[in-house]
């Protein structure tokens, strides 16, 4: 068994294995001392290698998602191994393989995503002073792709907000702090071998079509972005459907220290809408909430008029009672 676990783990070298026996997810050697530390959980051993004691630790099937997100939330990636196999018919181990790695920008799964906010994968070239980028959102399938000038790459960082950025190997570049980096060999950011990426993802001849065809560090930072987000859901990508062209004129241009204030301010109000009302089919707050990115709700609309001339109490209640939030609008039970 550990023969296979080390040939698939060979494959994985900097990602945390999680191989799959029985009812757990299992990690050995520097993967089990590394989760234990990550995770808070018990490191123990299995056997002997070199005549040394094999750490192992492990993490219950039931309960994978938690500790996935924990992992995540820390920059680390995870490669899912499961059993294939029918133990009833294995000469020896189970036939195992990896069928899904986890990162902090290929999220998609419901439990592991942050409700309020997207979860973005961004691939990066740049040369000559300038700097190509493609994103994604792996969830929602929007997928974009702009050039600007390097000079202005931390700016647009902080506005995408990317969860994981594709880099080439050779690129010497150092992004500022707080961002998980993924190093790709140079040749998954070829010009050439994008735009084929581009139109076997989209079924085109070219890519004019999209506005891009110019854009020749985008097109190749987008061909290494859907190549790497492939390998790490194991499926094609059929939801992403068009590749969208972003301008710097399309944005308020605005620099670090007052995004930063935005920012705390859209915080704050976030936090005072966790006392407004809601909606109770929904849970959505029935206030403007977030005036940074879209409206989340509608103003409370309360019918004075009515109010006024209301022969019931019932009457009056229902002319003050906000109105539900936008996508339900005939919800009637509303929490004041």
């Amino acid at each position: 068994m550990m023969q296979q676990y080390l040939r698939i783990k060979s494959e994985y070298p900097d990602t945390l294995l999680f191989y799959r026996m029985g009812d757990f997810y299992e990690l050995f050697y520097d993967d089990a001392r590394r989760a234990a530390d990550l995770l808070g959980i018990t490191l123990t051993a299995r056997g002997q290698s070199g005549g040394a004691p094999i750490p192992m630790a492990g993490v219950p099937f039931h309960a994978v998602d938690q500790y996935l997100a924990k992992l995540v939330k820390r920059g680390e990636s995870v490669a899912i191994c499961e059993q294939i196999g029918d133990p009833a018919s294995a000469k020896g181990p189970v036939e195992r393989k990896v069928v899904r790695i986890i990162t902090p920008g290929t999220l998609t799964d419901a439990a592991l995503l942050d409700e309020k906010s997207d979860n973005v994968l961004l691939a990066l070239r740049v040369a000559d002073g300038l700097a190509g980028l493609a994103w994604l959102s792996l969830a929602s399938g929007v997928f974009k792709a702009g050039e600007i000038a390097l000079a202005r790459l931390p700016g647009a960082l902080q506005r995408i907000a990317p969860a994981e950025i594709l880099l080439p190997e050779g690129a010497a570049l150092e992004l500022p702090a707080g961002y998980a980096a993924t190093r790709l060999a140079d040749w998954h950011f070829d010009t050439v071998s994008g735009g084929r990426a581009l139109e076997a993802q989209f079924g085109t001849r070219g890519v004019e079509g999209f506005g891009v065809a110019d854009l020749h560090l985008a097109i190749g930072a987008a061909g290494a972005l859907l190549g790497y987000a492939r390998r790490t859901q194991g499926q094609s990508l059929g939801h992403v459907t068009a590749l969208l062209r972003e301008e710097e004129t399309d944005y308020l241009r605005m620099d670090a220290a007052t995004r930063r204030l935005l920012i705390a301010q859209k915080s704050a109000i976030q936090q005072q809408a966790d006392t407004r009302p809601r909606c109770q089919d929904c849970g959505r707050v029935l206030v403007r909430a977030d005036y940074l990115t879209y409206w989340d709700g509608q103003d409370p609309g309360r019918d004075w008029p009515r109010a006024r001339n209301a022969k019931t109490a019932q009457e009056y209640r229902d002319a003050i009672t906000p109105r539900c939030c936008a996508g339900c609008a005939e919800c009637n039970e509303i929490t004041i």
